[in-house]
């Protein structure tokens, strides 16, 4: 592919700058050259030019909740096949959690992560390494050296610490290195033999319910602990209006804080569980459609900064068990973006704002330098088609699981083309086109 690329006659979308504008953007040398509204850009010879008529054209996004398999569980997912999916959903950077085997809780495994995704991956892959030992939560790991190697936050992953000594000690620590602590909010003795939101729906199945209070109670307490010791903390994922309230109240005394939502509690609810549909076993689990609604106001109102999608590949023998014993999690790096874009054509949130939680601020929150299209930024960016049909077949998915909550979803808006660095890396061929 020529080093020189013009895309001309697109909307350009830039959250970071507030740009909602048709024009035409140059890439030169992986970099973002040149951006023009108003007149055509010169081009030279071997410029590859790009009709973008009636397209977006947005920064690539950035998933801050990734969960691989590699090292340790590559049958679920390798960073060579997260990256594929992230490809083609258009996340042109991710965040990978610790949960490994071994766990990132050591520098020389954060730097393998770096080596390895330099090596095999379409993608830029950020790693976060653990708040404990082997995410055990009785030892913290060595923060600094973790920092150096490249960590760009800490994190137990799917696990919550519970010990609030520990915690503090986190916090500190972090706050003195001026890194990011993120925390999964689940308070373990009201959560842990739970497998579904409390309510009347998980009694007329029989199934034991997930409070509330088991995620608003630890971020309310992690909250307080953030004041006190300056630390940036970013709530890994909430899931009901009692934590929008929550953080809509300690934003008023502490800038420093921060939270994320999953895109399966913001498009889907409890009653998507169905007949004990094992794919819809999450952590949060889905809640009840007045928490689905509250976190979407949170969302526009700014109390919820991120949007991510909890990719977490599982195999088949894990899923297919009864509810209660079935594992947590699915696959969503390559339907974010677009169950994301049902929230636009139903008049729920505007574009720019879904867009934004998805590229600059998560961008600012873990200092990742991406998601904008200023003149030198990175060219990572997208090609969205809001309006094309597709359906969702896990057959065609790239990711290695096929543990998806979206299985026959039909959607309206798809990712046309990725680039990383000014290279493209995802083209929509037409494939699940709906006839």
């Amino acid at each position: 592919m020529s080093n020189i690329i013009l895309i001309e006659n697109a909307r350009i979308i830039d959250p970071a700058s507030n740009i909602d504008k048709i024009g035409s953007l140059l890439v030169k040398d992986g970099l973002v050259a040149e951006i023009s509204f108003d007149s055509k850009i010169k081009t030279q010879s071997g410029t590859e030019i790009i009709d973008a008529s009636g397209l977006v054209l947005a920064p690539g996004l950035i998933d801050t909740r990734v969960f691989t398999g590699e090292p340790g569980h590559e049958y679920r997912e390798t960073l060579a096949s997260a990256s594929n999916a992230a490809a083609a959903g258009g996340v042109t950077s991710f965040i990978c959690m610790p949960d490994t085997s071994p766990t990132i809780d050591d520098a020389a495994l954060v730097d393998y992560i770096i080596r390895r995704a330099k090596a095999t991956s379409k993608v830029n892959i950020y790693p976060a390494a653990a708040i404990t030992k082997g995410l055990q939560g009785k030892q913290i790991t060595e923060f600094g050296m973790l920092k150096q190697a490249g960590a760009v936050c800490f994190t137990d992953g799917r696990f919550s610490l519970g010990s609030t000594a520990i915690l503090k000690s986190a916090f500190t620590y972090a706050a003195n290195f001026n890194m990011p602590i993120v925390n999964h909010l689940c308070d373990e003795g009201l959560g842990k033999s739970g497998v579904m939101n409390s309510g009347l729906l998980a009694t007329g199945l029989g199934l034991k319910g997930i409070p509330y209070e088991a995620e608003t109670i630890p971020l309310e307490r992690d909250l307080q602990l953030a004041k006190s010791s300056g630390v940036h903390y970013h709530g890994a994922q909430i899931s009901c209006s009692g934590s929008v309230e929550i953080m809509k109240r300690h934003r008023k005394t502490n800038k420093k804080i921060s939270c994320s939502v999953s895109i399966n509690n913001l498009c889907l609810n409890e009653n998507d569980v169905g007949s004990y549909r094992t794919f819809f076993k999450l952590s949060p689990p889905l809640r009840h459609e007045d928490d689905r609604k509250a976190l979407i106001k949170g969302l526009n109102e700014g109390d919820i900064d991120v949007i991510h999608s909890g990719h977490d590949p599982q195999d088949v023998e894990v899923k297919r068990q009864p509810f209660a014993q079935a594992g947590d999690g699915a696959i969503g790096l390559e339907t974010m973006l677009s169950a994301a874009l049902r929230l636009y054509h139903s008049g729920e949130c505007e574009l720019g704002t879904i867009l934004a939680t998805m590229t600059c601020k998560p961008a600012e929150i873990f200092k990742i330098e991406a998601g904008n299209l200023k003149i030198g930024a990175k060219a990572d960016m997208i090609l969205i088609d809001l309006d094309f049909p597709w359906v969702v077949d896990e057959s065609e998915l790239h990711s290695r699981s096929k543990n998806t909550v979206f299985e026959q979803a039909r959607f309206s808006g798809k990712v046309m083309r990725t680039f990383v660095s000014g290279i493209e890396v995802y083209s929509q061929k037409g494939e699940n086109n709906v006839t």
